[in-house]
């Protein structure tokens, strides 16, 4: 006898229920045959008969055995359907929206704090100055053990249900029992939620008396402000040239990429254009307002680099504006618009193609349908050696562009940097991966930051703590030490060829639990970055230009009262 499961019942009709549109359909559906019923209601909606979708879901609300719901069935052949298509469009479940937004909005509604919760305990890192939590009294070493009365501490629980505890509207009150240092009883305060920034600029200081680094970690709302921001507090400290961090920026908001590519650009010149299905194009050009294009620019990417940081990227290698350095970036050159429905849920659909200033595609080969395949391709690439060698990396004439002043550009897959930087494993040893694997590593930062808190509370500037570690000569083997403790025995020669790497990511890791947070952590890693370096390289045989901090003041001045641009289309 034929059995019926879940997945016989529902795959045959995925593409069907896909349509909510039929839903209202299958309500003017009578009890007579089933073929009949659907011919009746064909006529009198002036569907035609061979539109599967409709029929098919007027059909199983109507006179499948078992009562079942079209939207239900919806939320499943949705994804789906557009699984079915390039590998950029996407739906977005209601219950998933405010999560996928979050980061690209700039804010959420919440406490507060940074905190880490890997030894089965919460210790705030940090409080964001001005923040709810900063008003309520708490500071960088309390201990979270009860949100609402509720333990959370000692019992290990899921670091995402923490923070759902903690999170909440804005207004909103939550109380909070805290251990603290040299205090024996719980100490209880009650913070008002409100709206917590996320800052898309993960780090901005000078690496040199004129040169400043900048890292976007996306293409936030904000972002564009973010950087104005950044560039006007570099300036006033001397910055004549900029390294400008892409790597591992996955994209965002398109509008934003073209608001910061405006910046650095000289009037009248293309940023980016857009193709949809009809081939109507909508081209995006300067408006000389841009108030940093006297800065010498260096743009790093990586095979993370996506999307909007592709379209920032190419603008600038393509108007000759500045050297691209890293490796070759992601190749997403498909644009997204967010369609949402009345349930709160959303749909990414890939609505255009777009295009580099010299005409390039840097979409990667795709096949509809293949998500797979596409995902493979970053492995690919460092099966292929890619990630180590330039000429591992091959394009085929027929991609070849060249720019206004003659160079050679490739579409096709993504940017190629003007200059390679491989991948750096100099200081990797089997010691330096189970220190680092194995969580020893920042186990120990933890540990140490907690030792240390009075004194790294009161670090405000990166050269307070440059002082702190300065003085603290037993930093590197206290950590030999500790993780020998864990259970790694340290091997001389390893330890020796690993030391660098190793001494900057545990200053990087102390010095993210100050207030200068990332700001510190990146300071602290660029010495061994050989990306960096090179950039610094290539960036200081640059000429010098007179620079106008009045001009990047007016300038930012106009980028604040433009923080509410809205942009349907996403990257």
């Amino acid at each position: 006898m034929y059995k019926n499961s879940k997945h016989t019942i529902i795959f045959p009709l995925l593409l069907a229920a896909g349509i909510v549109l039929g839903v209202f359909l299958g309500q003017l559906v009578g009890r007579n045959r089933a073929e009949s019923q659907i011919r009746n209601i064909v006529n009198r909606s002036t569907l035609q008969l061979n539109n599967k979708i409709m029929q098919t879901c007027m059909l199983v609300e109507h006179q499948f055995v078992d009562s079942i719901s079209i939207d239900s069935l919806s939320e499943l052949v949705i994804p789906l359907m557009m699984k079915e298509l390039d590998p950029h469009s996407v739906y977005i479940p209601a219950r998933e929206m405010q999560q996928v937004n979050e980061p690209l909005e700039g804010e959420f509604d919440g406490i507060g704090v940074v905190f880490n919760a890997a030894t089965d305990t919460v210790i705030v890192l940090n409080v964001i100055p001005n923040g709810p939590s900063a008003k309520a009294g708490i500071v960088a070493g309390d201990r979270i053990i009860e949100v609402n009365d509720t333990l959370v501490a000692g019992v290990k629980m899921p670091q995402d249900a923490i923070v759902k505890r903690l999170r909440g509207r804005r207004g909103t009150e939550v109380k909070l029992s805290l251990k603290r240092h040299g205090i024996d009883e719980l100490v209880d305060v009650k913070v008002v939620r409100d709206a917590i920034p996320i800052n898309s600029v993960e780090s901005a200081f000078m690496v040199n008396d004129d040169t400043g680094f900048i890292r976007l970690s996306q293409f936030a709302r904000t972002s564009y402000e973010e950087i104005m921001r950044a560039m006007f507090s570099l300036r006033q400290q001397g910055m004549k040239r900029l390294i400008f961090d892409l790597r591992g920026n996955a994209g965002g908001f398109m509008d934003q990429a073209i608001l910061i590519a405006n910046e650095f650009l000289p009037a009248g010149q293309l940023i980016v254009y857009t193709e949809d299905r009809n081939g109507k194009q909508t081209k995006q050009f300067t408006d000389g307002k841009g108030g940093s294009t006297d800065i010498a620019i260096v743009v790093l990417i990586d095979e993370d680099s996506a999307s909007s940081s592709e379209i920032l990227a190419g603008a600038v290698q393509d108007n000759d504006r500045g050297t691209i350095v890293g490796r070759r970036s992601f190749g997403k050159g498909l644009v997204q618009s967010q369609i949402p429905y009345n349930d709160g849920s959303a749909l990414r659909l890939t609505v255009a193609r777009y295009y580099t200033p010299t005409g390039r595609s840097i979409q990667k080969p795709y096949k509809n349908g293949d998500g797979q395949d596409y995902n493979m391709d970053i492995v690919r690439r460092y099966q292929n050696n890619e990630f180590f060698s330039a000429d591992s990396i091959h394009f085929a004439d027929s991609l070849r562009f060249t720019t206004p002043k003659g160079k050679t550009v490739y579409g096709g897959g993504g940017i190629m940097p003007d200059v390679f930087v491989p991948l750096d494993t100099t200081h990797v040893t089997k010691y330096y991966v189970e220190v680092s694997g194995r969580n020893i590593l920042y186990r120990y930062t933890i540990e140490y930051a907690d030792k240390h808190r009075e004194a790294l509370n009161k670090i405000t500037t990166l050269a307070e703590l440059d002082s702190l570690f300065a003085a603290d000569k037993t930093l590197f083997t206290d950590f030999v030490n500790y993780a020998s403790k864990q259970g790694v025995r340290p091997n001389p020669k390893e330890v020796a060829k690993s030391r660098e790497v190793i001494e900057a990511q545990l200053k990087a890791y102390i010095g993210r639990n100050t207030v200068l947070e990332d700001n510190a952590f990146y300071y602290n890693i660029f010495p061994i970055d050989n990306v960096v370096h090179k950039a610094l390289e290539i960036i200081s045989t640059e000429p010098l230009v007179t620079t106008d901090v009045q001009t990047a003041e007016g300038a930012y001045e106009v980028a604040a009262a433009a923080t509410d641009v809205k942009s349907a289309e996403q990257q």
